[in-house]
């Protein structure tokens, strides 16, 4: 695998990460509420779920998922239904409200760091797109040859890399901005907004079609 197809793999997939997503409101969600250190256990958590994927792709069981009715149903009713209870834990926390204010810090996070690293791994790993990408993109970018796996586990690592430094930048900024999301007002309508947006990813991963 040459430095083109490197570079055209790179640049398909900066697209992906950057885009928006269930993983950019993950962190938004998490870190004014829980703090730095749970934003970048979201983010561990979706590095581990994009090995998993890149595994499974490497080793073919991606295929039987893809060609399967019945497990790409399952994964993707049980990847749905998941963002669409966060939405709705979101939306019921918006509507109830609580006694935060601006000045308000809280003694501790009310995110565990474990609990944020497996929503994230959990956001990640339910998600039949991110199979769907890998499966879609090894066959375009890596050559045959014998040396297939390691390429193809050498994508899986710049995807995730990619993903680390754009989400932990996210975490960082949104971590710098505590003072005002944190505000009870503010606190409400963005867990209204994101609430709702998870649920729409949701919504649209249930009528997702595998190709």
């Amino acid at each position: 695998m040459d430095f083109a197809q490197i570079a055209s793999f790179s640049l398909v997939a900066l697209l992906l990460v950057v885009s928006p997503g269930p993983n950019g409101v993950l962190i938004a969600k998490t870190v004014p509420t829980s703090g730095r250190a749970a934003g970048f256990a979201n983010v561990a958590g979706f590095l581990v779920a994009f090995y998993i994927h890149g595994a499974l792709s490497i080793l073919g069981l991606s295929v039987i998922l893809m060609q399967s009715a019945q497990a790409f149903l399952l994964v993707k009713i049980i990847g749905a239904l998941y963002l669409i209870w966060i939405g709705v834990k979101a939306l019921l926390s918006a509507w109830q409200g609580d006694n935060t204010t601006r000045s308000t810090v809280p003694t501790k996070p009310k995110r565990s760091l474990s609990k944020a690293f497996v929503e994230g791994f959990l956001t990640n790993a339910l998600n039949p797109k991110v199979s769907m990408f890998y499966m879609a993109a090894f066959p375009q970018f890596i050559p045959v040859e014998e040396g297939a796996m390691m390429n193809a586990l050498l994508l899986v690592s710049i995807h995730s890399l990619m993903n680390m430094i754009w989400f932990a930048s996210l975490v960082i900024l949104f971590s710098r901005l505590v003072a005002t999301v944190r505000s009870g007002w503010f606190q409400r309508v963005f867990k209204g907004i994101t609430g709702a947006i998870f649920i729409g990813f949701g919504v649209k991963l249930a009528t997702l079609k595998a190709n």
